[in-house]
């Protein structure tokens, strides 16, 4: 394909990659290739530098001090704040809470929202491919409110069964849904989600770990509640991310922890709590961190969304020519690239996941992930333990899939599959 593999997206895929400093090594002797970036993506200078120059000239903690160290460090961190409302459509900086990452972002929604606001007996909904972080909250809370938890079933060609999701969001009181599967890769409709779910009355929270990272975001475009997603898998610190959430709902919430900076006053009797974002990050924040974001998000912004997602589908596109003439692989989810974040996940023959990517590393340096990637129940749906998955962002290059493909007929040579 060599149409694909001297495109611009290629061109200016390596020039960024001259920012990141892990690849100037090599594994096993050979360039390093990094296809896992669903799980992580790798960190630019850019971030690295920002970072170091924080704890080497700026070290204080913020909005407790009036010298000048911590002034700087307090306009920083709220610089951020301000930066990542801009990126993703936030209407205000307010709406913007810093977190550890998704997680947190979706079980302090759990907690602070659903576990207190919706009505005992009530109903949360999520899909079949979600993945951990977005079943396992809804499950722990529901046991103390009786809550039940439904969710919305996927096609056999990995889209979720929007007639279905109809009758199962009515008289729904929280939807929590993802927006791109970490698994099959599908992108979910989410201004339809949402206008379905928003019709009963419901809440929405979108987990869009795979998606802010890949594709331009509006918050207040696809008028959901709540926005989660992570850091560390958009060029910044891991420990890193962000809940943003529509001011008046985060104003009638109580606070998810309890400590210094979320609190107005403090007796013996009670406590008043600081205002929206302040009274949801207790405790000394990880202020490095944040700063790294930042960075990360001006660095995104300077490539732009637009081109990011373009490049991936080019990339998925290419990925899904080269993988599926390999022989006895089988590639999940949505075959069109259009319908796809950046990532496939698949089976090769009777090769065990764990051991492909074992021999992928050691015998191409290829990196990429195994195993049910945080949703077992996906994998079951799909009659599967585990697959493979290549997942892919902007210093990635078309002849990195090529190679990857090629290893791929070597494994099977490999194992005598």
């Amino acid at each position: 394909m060599p149409g694909l593999l001297n495109s611009s997206y290629d061109d200016r895929a390596r020039a960024l990659r001259e920012d990141f400093p892990i690849f100037k090594g090599r594994v096993s002797g050979r360039p390093f290739i990094y296809l896992d970036n669903a799980a992580t993506s790798q960190k630019p200078r850019q971030v690295i530098e920002a970072i170091n120059h924080f704890y080497s000239n700026v070290n204080s903690n913020v909005h407790r001090g009036v010298y000048e160290l911590s002034i700087v460090a307090t306009e920083l961190f709220e610089d951020t704040r301000r930066r990542i409302a801009q990126f993703v459509g936030a209407k205000s900086w307010r709406e913007v809470v810093f977190t550890r990452g998704t997680t947190e972002a979706i079980n302090l929604v759990a907690y602070s929202y659903a576990l207190r606001k919706i009505r005992r007996g009530g109903k949360i909904v999520i899909t079949e491919m979600e993945h951990h972080s977005n079943i396992v909250p809804w499950q722990l809370i529901s046991g103390l409110r009786d809550l039940r938890v439904e969710a919305i079933p996927i096609s056999p060609e990995g889209y979720l069964e929007m007639d279905k999701a109809e009758k199962i969001l009515k008289d729904c009181d929280l939807f929590a849904f993802v927006h791109a599967s970490n698994v099959l890769g599908t992108i979910n409709p989410a201004r339809e989600l949402t206008r379905m779910a928003k019709e009963q009355g419901a809440v929405v929270l979108l987990d869009g770990a795979q998606s802010v990272p890949h594709m331009p975001i509006n918050f207040q475009e696809i008028g959901c509640d709540f926005l989660a997603f992570s850091g560390h898998k958009m060029l910044g610190p891991m420990g890193s991310g962000c809940l943003i959430g529509r001011e008046d709902i985060l104003d009638e919430m109580d606070p998810f922890m309890g400590g210094g900076e979320m609190i107005r006053e403090v007796h013996l009797s009670g406590s008043r709590w600081n205002e929206v974002p302040w009274k949801f990050e207790a405790g000394t924040p990880s202020v490095a961190d944040v700063v790294g974001l930042g960075e990360a998000v001006k660095y995104l912004s300077q490539v732009t969304m637009e081109w990011v997602r373009k490049h991936e589908e080019h990339l998925v596109g290419t990925a899904m020519a080269e993988l599926s003439a390999v022989p006895k692989i089988r590639i999940v989810g949505p075959e069109s690239p259009r319908d796809r974040c950046g990532l496939l996940s698949f089976t090769l023959a009777d090769i065990h996941p764990h051991d492909l990517a074992e021999y992928l590393d050691r015998h191409h340096g290829i990196a990429v992930r195994a195993g049910h990637h945080c949703a077992m129940p996906l994998h079951t749906k799909l009659g599967l333990t585990a697959t493979t998955r290549a997942s892919f962002y902007i210093y990635n290059t078309s002849d990195e899939v090529v190679s990857l493909a090629e290893a791929l007929r070597s494994a099977l040579k490999y194992f005598g599959a």
